[in-house]
């Protein structure tokens, strides 16, 4: 089984982590017991994201247990989360372990101010390019990019493309076309 941690923070942007929380759950019916996902936060409380949804997270930022995959979704919250000791702790002892280190949107700020960009290629929200650049990074406007272990996705709605990504990196294409089928979405294979 894969261990997938989605990390969430207050004014976290829905729909960067539950894109991706939705197809990386949804192959287990698909193909059972191939993945568990769970919701990371920096304590048990409710989180308030940006539009309203709350969220109770599944463990803390202290008690995540190994991980095969780590993802990072972006929104207003970053702003203030992706500079927090804690979250840079977490992000320096999870990314050595991870098969993938992963981000959705703004999320790639995540990773950037931890440092694990520079010099590499990524993506993020069109309108953050010149941001995501000042860190050394060579921007890339592409739904879903990947640089070895890291696997960045664009604007808001590529958590599904970054989803699909990692299910064809895991369990191969067919089982990534089964999935969209199943929840009827489209994907385009020559982006997979």
């Amino acid at each position: 089984m894969v261990t997938i941690g989605i990390v969430i923070f207050p004014d976290v942007e829905e729909l960067d982590f539950v894109a991706p929380f939705e197809v990386l759950s949804y192959i287990n019916k698909v193909q059972a017991n191939s993945t568990k996902v769970l919701l990371i936060a920096p304590s048990l409380e409710p989180v308030h994201a940006f539009n309203g949804l709350r969220i109770l997270p599944d463990v803390t930022l202290e008690s995540c247990p190994t991980l095969d995959i780590l993802l990072f979704p972006g929104g207003k919250g970053r702003m203030t989360w992706m500079k927090e000791a804690s979250m840079q702790n977490f992000i320096q002892k999870h990314s050595k372990e991870v098969t993938y280190l992963t981000s959705v949107c703004t999320g790639a700020f995540f990773l950037a101010e931890a440092g694990v960009l520079k010099g590499k290629e990524a993506t993020t929200y069109h309108t953050a390019f010149d941001e995501l650049a000042a860190y050394g990074i060579n921007v890339v406007s592409s739904k879903v990019v990947q640089g070895g272990k890291i696997i960045t996705a664009g604007g808001v709605s590529s958590g599904l493309e970054l989803g699909f990504y990692l299910l064809r990196e895991l369990f191969g294409l067919k089982c990534a076309q089964e999935v969209a089928e199943k929840i009827e979405y489209k994907i385009d294979v020559s982006t997979l």
